[in-house]
């Protein structure tokens, strides 16, 4: 269980991602949709799995408050405990995914421009996606069965009730963990060499705009802020906790910090999608408009 004390640190997070992400992520998918049924590019195939891929996790993160309200203590009906498990999880996996994904295609937009308007490029980027859930969510399955006796709620009433925390065969569970920090590596390169080689070349082509530039600079420290803060902490708790044969006491809040990464997927958002960088304009310019009506209101 957390402390008191790290309570309130908790609960902010999570309610700062959740404010920030759902707003960002609805807006998205409203975009993405539009997009998709007018002009579809792969990259709007892509960013719409991103954004669902957010929106399963913003769902279900009300349920992590209450958890994190309570002090870890589960007061939830039982079924919770187990779609805590996986819908938590499984954005986080996902993303990872997509994210580079996304950097890969925007690599081959810039270095193979021909290629990229195939219009079986559709039709190849559907297939990616579904093969990138399929993969995630096989991988949870196993995770999910190495788990299950330590994601049953405890039903022993002198302690209290706690959900995915105590294992039978943690040992079995620990050496999972490491296989997927090492898979967290795989994505983690991708998206540097796409983006470090898609700046490169962008930078050496004069007749790019600059605010294009500038996009794909921003989608690689926006890919870059997803994998450091949000991801690499988690995955690094994976390894030490197969080091010291245990869990590490600090792992809790390697959980609370990866859920940023719906905040942080916004700048991917705004980066890709024409629409959504309008829109964070209109709104941007109504609540300076409301701001100024409230203030000489007073």
């Amino acid at each position: 269980m957390m402390s008191d004390a790290d309570t309130p640190l908790h609960l902010f997070i999570y309610i700062t991602a959740f404010l920030i992400g759902l707003p960002n992520a609805v807006l998205a998918f409203c975009c993405c949709i539009r997009k998709i049924h007018s002009k579809p590019l792969p990259i709007d195939i892509i960013m719409l799995n991103l954004v669902i891929s957010d929106l399963i996790f913003l769902t279900f993160l009300p349920v992590k408050m209450k958890e994190a309200a309570d002090n870890m203590v589960w007061n939830m009906p039982y079924i919770l405990c187990h779609l805590n498990m996986f819908l938590f999880f499984l954005p986080i996996y996902s993303s990872c995914q997509f994210l580079a994904a996304i950097s890969a295609e925007r690599y081959i937009c810039v270095t193979f421009p021909v290629k990229y308007k195939n219009p079986r490029r559709i039709t190849y980027t559907i297939l990616i996606c579904a093969l990138i859930w399929m993969s995630v969510i096989v991988l949870i399955v196993i995770i999910y069965k190495a788990a299950y006796t330590g994601s049953e709620i405890i039903t022993n009433q002198t302690e209290p009730q706690q959900c995915y925390t105590n294992f039978e065969k943690l040992q079995d569970v620990l050496k999972i963990r490491l296989g997927t920090a090492v898979l967290f590596c795989i994505p983690l390169i991708i998206c540097c060499f796409c983006y470090i080689n898609t700046i490169r070349i962008l930078l050496k082509l004069p007749l790019i705009k600059r605010c294009r530039k500038l996009r794909a600079i921003g989608m690689a420290l926006g890919t870059l802020l997803v994998f450091t803060i949000c991801f690499a902490p988690y995955n690094a708790s994976h390894i030490m906790g197969y080091i010291i044969k245990d869990n590490p006491k600090w792992r809790m809040h390697t959980y609370t910090v990866s859920t940023l990464n719906a905040c942080f997927d916004a700048i991917t958002f705004y980066c890709i999608s024409y629409k959504m960088r309008l829109a964070f304009k209109v709104c941007a310019k109504g609540f300076i408009q409301l701001y100024v009506r409230i203030k000489v209101f007073f």
